[in-house]
């Protein structure tokens, strides 16, 4: 497990401006150091979309002997300290970000008086993109044709003078795009919403992961990982790129796959947004019911991962022709489907959630299957859940034990919730997020000095199935705000204090099948929520697993693509029961865990080296005492497939005692003095 480190280390009461991030200083690294972080994200040299003289200067500007008297680095500095330290440092690549800041300089157009917060000194002027493009300053910046000799040419063919004009995303009308999330309402700048099918682009994103590497990464963070899907919350795109691939995509489907709104239309000059436009459709309200919309999706779904690949694959490339082994990664926001492709092309999971709330326990399950062994770091988002209140709570000296929840529910669970180190509050909130140092430091000593008590890999009897192609299929049919049934299923295991572990199916195309018999061996139930599309092999590692005695429990629709008698021999099987409310008693032998009472708790049972670490996070915080109150006694059974005779207990808060009785395959645990996390080892 990696004990990430969300070093943004923007300023307390002050904006969090996208995309340069502060400079960093010594103290920071031995804070990091303190914290025994493995891995920083969002962590250094954002600055390339400001432009690549910027960046270079983020990862090589000499420092004034003034910064140095209080430990000021520049970036390629700070990323060397950082490896002497073991410390992993991603560069994080702003994918979809194109900037303009104001800036104010001296008559001479050769030094900056001031750039974004301005304090009225010289002469006013933008600096970013498009004049870097344009070679407006050349005694600021190196000239566009010191980094591209023979420039860069659209797919047009056409030479391109101004990078910002050419990679927008753009709306129906052909309106640039905007970043909204990131622009500070009340300052001047603005950020464009750039396309990654444009190749142009693409180039320009390799020249930032160029400097990067050149300035030591550890690693490379793909941020906006499935640009340009996520331009369409935005109105895109309609850019010429888009629209003609979304064409070719139209022209290469099977005479039978055309959608039905585009029988007998002459497609070779097809474009969609004209074509929405003579409809009356805007592609902003109602999104989903516009015609093709769907189609369109399934036409960026494919964009999406051979541009993230191409850029993967470039990383691994150039860190090789430097001698080096550069890891890859990417911000996966809340391990959406979609993103379940790149996967292989990744070393470490970077995920933004959703909405985060001090609790969540069956989307860290899906997120440590979604995972496959790999490790998982996930940041919090200020856009969506407790945040923003969060912060101010612990201002007041408030909540440290719903930290603590936060922070271990992600452990037990099988994945890292990074430490927040001056962490990104949006860009309305005049703030950044840090945690209080000794909270900080418990947490991560805690992890660190306790290794070997963490794993991937579990002894749950029961595996909950995501089927990525049933989701889509969900989404189309129901709407994408519909809750895809997998999560219901995952909440009633977590309701009824069961372990589970989650497989993942992909669709077959994008990524193909890894699912095999030997995977599931140690399970005993396998719940089917709304599989509706099973490749072939699914369907037939389904079927052995039922003919070597596995349950399968259905829950909804399954293999409605299956031919017909393929269908029939699983729903003939004795094993499989079909169902609409998932019960821990319908599990193989039922429940694997009972305990006492009902304690508002969730376990997982980690499979280590030393035994078994069974892991039990607490949910029950009381408002009024601000804290989880001790719970004097906890009962539990779990059925286990060998036997274990030891046990001992550990815990970052409090004196726990255990005691362990065995009865063939039921092990009976009472634990005493219960706080809000604790770890029991059990050896044979």
């Amino acid at each position: 497990m990696e004990r990430g480190v969300y070093f943004d280390a923007w300023f307390p009461r002050q904006h969090c401006y996208h995309p340069s991030l502060p400079a960093r200083r010594l103290k920071m690294i031995e804070d990091l150091a303190d914290y025994r972080a493995t891995a920083l994200v969002w962590s250094a040299m954002g600055g390339g979309s400001i432009s690549l003289p910027y960046l270079e200067q983020e990862a090589w500007q000499k420092i004034d002997p003034r910064f140095r008297f209080y430990g000021f680095l520049n970036d390629a500095e700070y990323i060397r300290h950082c490896g002497d330290r073991g410390i992993k440092v991603f560069g994080i690549v702003f994918e979809v970000q194109g900037w303009e800041f104001p800036v104010e300089l001296n008559d001479a157009e050769d030094e900056i008086l001031a750039m974004n917060e301005l304090r009225g000194a010289g002469k006013r002027g933008w600096l970013g993109l498009r004049e870097f493009t344009q070679n407006r300053y050349p005694k600021l910046w190196k000239p566009f044709e010191h980094y591209f000799p023979n420039g860069l040419f659209n797919s047009d063919g056409e030479r391109v003078t101004d990078i910002l004009e050419e990679c927008v995303s753009r709306e129906i009308h052909g309106k640039a795009c905007h970043s909204t999330w990131v622009e500070c309402p009340d300052r001047e700048h603005y950020c464009y919403l750039m396309d990654r099918n444009n190749p142009v682009w693409r180039e320009y994103l390799k020249a930032i992961i160029r400097i990067q590497i050149d300035a030591g990464v550890h690693g490379v963070e793909l941020d906006e990982a499935d640009l340009p899907i996520f331009a369409t919350g935005y109105g895109g795109c309609f850019c010429k790129d888009c629209m003609k691939g979304f064409r070719d995509y139209l022209l290469a489907l099977p005479r039978e796959y055309i959608p039905k709104e585009l029988k007998g239309e002459n497609l070779t000059n097809f474009h969609y947004g004209q074509w929405l436009l003579e409809r009356g459709y805007d592609f902003k309200a109602n999104q989903e019911s516009t015609p093709l919309y769907w189609d369109y999706i399934r036409f960026q779904r494919q964009t999406i991962v051979r541009y993230f690949g191409e850029l993967a694959d470039y990383v691994k490339e150039y860190g090789a022709s430097k001698g080096r082994d550069v890891l890859v990664s990417g911000n996966f926001y809340y391990l959406v489907p979609h993103y379940y492709p790149f996967e292989p092309k990744t070393d470490v999971l970077i995920t933004e959630m959703d909405r985060t709330s001090y609790r969540q326990p069956a989307w860290c399950r899906y997120a440590a299957g979604f995972a496959g062994g790999k490790p998982v770091i996930v940041v919090e988002n200020p856009y969506g859940g407790v945040i923003p209140t969060f912060v101010e709570k612990l201002k007041m000296s408030k909540g440290h034990d719903l930290f603590r929840m936060m922070q271990y529910e992600a452990a037990a669970l099988g994945i890292n919730m990074s430490i927040p180190y001056g962490s990104w509050m949006g860009s309305v909130i005049e703030d950044s997020y840090t945690a209080p140092h000794e909270l900080c430091l418990e947490v991560q000593n805690f992890l660190a000095d306790h290794e070997e008590l963490y794993s991937t890999s579990t002894y749950s009897e029961t595996a909950v199935v995501f089927s990525i192609q049933s989701n889509y299929d969900f989404a189309e049919e129901r709407g994408s705000k519909t809750k895809f049934p997998f999560w219901k299923a995952c909440d009633q295991l977590v309701i009824e204090k069961q372990p589970f572990d989650v497989i993942m199916l992909p669709e077959g195309k994008l990524r193909l099948d890894s699912i095999t018999l030997e995977k599931l061996a140690q399970y005993r139930t396998l719940v089917l929520p709304e599989c509706r599309f099973l490749t072939l092999t699914q369907a037939a590692v389904v079927k052995a697993f039922l003919k070597r005695g596995g349950r399968v429990l259905v829950l909804g629709e399954l293999g409605t693509n299956l031919p017909e008698d393929v269908r029939g021999e699983l729903f003939a099987h004795p094993l499989l029961l079909r169902t609409t409310e998932l019960h821990s008693s319908d599990l193989a032998g039922g429940p694997q865990v009972t305990m006492t009472g009902a304690p508002d708790l969730a376990i997982n049972l980690q499979r280590v080296d030393l035994g078994l670490a069974i892991h039990v996070i607490r949910y029950d915080y009381d408002e009024v005492r601000d804290e989880v109150p001790i719970l004097p006694k906890l009962n539990i059974d779990v059925r286990l497939p060998r036997p274990f005779r030891m046990a001992k207990v550990f815990s970052p808060t409090g004196e726990v005692q255990v005691s362990l009785s065995a009865n063939n395959e039921t092990h009976h645990l009472e634990l005493r003095n219960v706080p809000v996390y604790s770890v029991v080892l059990l050896q044979g």
